[in-house]
């Protein structure tokens, strides 16, 4: 076990000798050694800094096809949810909102808490106006009319919530060309948030809504030096990328 935790030659220290991420290595073994159907773990990186939270989170998933068993990971870090499960149940108030992968529960959310609490977002509602196959049409409050692809049953009038994740949404001070059907909204630049790998944009448009707008940098320096605070912008996004949450009970 103490090869699987990878601590072979850290067999006799003392435990004030060891880091953090050690102690938290012997505490997996010492569970382990017990060889028990599941494995509980409750919140087991949350004391660790970013980077070793990273790699014991490999280390974890590495161990778990290792040994076979079930481990139940208990945790309010979306992002760890997300990428060491094969399945997810998120809770509210001790009552589960929705189970499943990790890829249902971020692309088709249940409802508005599962989509609020896993991930960014941005919300619209309004009723709908037109249904054309999978194609509806949203008359939203404010923004005027949006288009968004779904395989839920609504009917004509039903007044739903709509959710655009921050990352599918594309952002530039041209108009968008050939694009018929895309949702295509203007707006000016609020703030900037640079993060190294992407930026984020805070978008005011004319109603008042204020959009978050995500900006991955595939390149050097693709910074998007031509939008900065108080910049015209375009922001779109394709009907695809959206989804509709779920309909608003009156």
């Amino acid at each position: 076990y103490l090869d699987l935790v990878q601590l072979r030659g850290q067999e006799n220290k003392k435990p004030h000798q060891m880091s953090g991420g050690q102690k938290q290595r012997v505490s997996i073994a010492r569970a382990l050694i017990n060889e028990p159907k599941v494995l509980l773990l409750d919140e087991p990186l949350s004391a660790l800094d970013a980077k070793l939270r990273q790699q014991l989170l490999i280390d974890l998933d590495l161990i778990h096809d290792q040994v076979g068993i079930t481990f139940v990971y208990v945790t309010h870090d979306q992002s760890e949810a997300l990428s060491v499960s094969d399945r997810v149940a998120v809770f509210s108030q001790g009552k589960i909102q929705q189970v499943g992968s990790p890829i249902e529960i971020y692309e088709s959310p249940a409802n508005k808490f599962v989509a609020d609490f896993i991930g960014e977002n941005n919300f619209l509602e309004g009723a709908i106006t037109g249904i054309d196959g999978r194609m509806v049409t949203i008359e939203t409050d404010g923004m005027g009319p949006i288009r968004v692809t779904t395989d839920r049953a609504f009917a004509l009038g039903d007044r739903v919530r709509h959710s655009i994740r921050p990352e599918k949404i594309r952002i530039q001070t041209a108009e968008p060309v050939n694009t018929p059907e895309n949702n295509i909204l203007r707006g000016k630049v609020f703030e900037v948030i640079y993060s190294g790998f992407q930026s984020k944009f805070f978008v005011n448009i004319e109603s008042g809504y204020r959009f978050k707008v995500m900006k991955q940098h595939v390149q050097y320096l693709e910074v998007g030096q031509d939008i900065r605070w108080d910049t015209e912008v375009h922001i779109w996004w394709n009907p695809e990328d959206g989804y509709i949450v779920e309909k608003i009970q009156e």
